[in-house]
């Protein structure tokens, strides 16, 4: 896994768990930005290209549970709940409201560490969006995942297993950015040898397939210095 552009929110009211899980992850080749307050949280959320979130359950104002079920209503990010709370009602309850997996406080670096790893590599694998079928602007653009089917404008639509790969990523994720970095390990694995710019190559062929005008997209935009991004609606 490599973590030099993925970024982490860290959310706790706690001062010293959040100085000392984001000086962890920040060691650890993450961008981390933290919040100790759910209103903050979901700002940051919105405004940045958030990989993973660590999220206290029991916060002040707007409760882990709140932030969570907010987050699932836009993204599948991975979110690991942090909690004091042991009673497997509680921590039953926290999965159920949407999130990936759950650590009891106290809890050691290392395991957390160890969380996050194998959430993140877990994601990069899982590239089903939130809903089987999605549709975007009116029915212009229709994918089913449940079925492998594509339509733009209700006539089926072939894409190469790297092309539904790398068109699956920025669908779970919409309006995250990707870098051509992440798609190449997502689409052809870590172990790809090439050329970073080889991925611009199916994006433009994925492009011709779905936009009604390829050099001015509305679906899978560029953007300038960073990467991509999926801009349906």
């Amino acid at each position: 896994m490599r973590s030099e552009n993925k970024s982490i929110l860290v959310v706790d009211d706690e001062p010293k768990i959040l100085e000392v899980v984001s000086a962890l992850m920040i060691s650890k080749g993450f961008r981390v930005f933290p919040a100790d307050n759910g209103e903050d949280a979901l700002d940051i959320f919105n405004r940045q290209n958030i990989s993973l979130v660590i999220l206290d359950l029991m916060m002040p104002d707007l409760t882990g549970e709140e932030v969570c079920v907010q987050i699932r209503k836009k993204s599948r990010v991975p979110i690991i709940m942090l909690t004091a709370k042991v009673e497997e009602e509680d921590v039953v309850q926290g999965l159920e409201f949407g999130a990936d997996d759950y650590i009891t406080k106290p809890f050691g670096l290392k395991e957390l560490y160890a969380r996050v790893e194998a959430l993140l590599r877990r994601s990069r694998d899982d590239l089903i969006p939130l809903t089987l079928r999605n549709s975007w602007n009116n029915g212009d653009l229709v994918v089913d995942f449940e079925k492998g089917i594509l339509l733009k404008k209700d006539i089926a639509t072939v894409l190469t297993p790297t092309e539904m790969k790398i068109l699956s990523a920025l669908l779970k994720y919409p309006g995250k950015v990707f870098t051509r970095e992440e798609l190449i390990i997502i689409a052809l694995g870590d172990d790809f040898d090439g050329y970073d710019r080889a991925i611009d190559s199916h994006i433009k062929n994925i492009r011709q397939k779905i936009e009604d005008d390829p050099k001015n997209p509305v679906y899978i935009l560029t953007v300038h210095g960073l990467g991509y991004k999926f801009g349906g609606e």
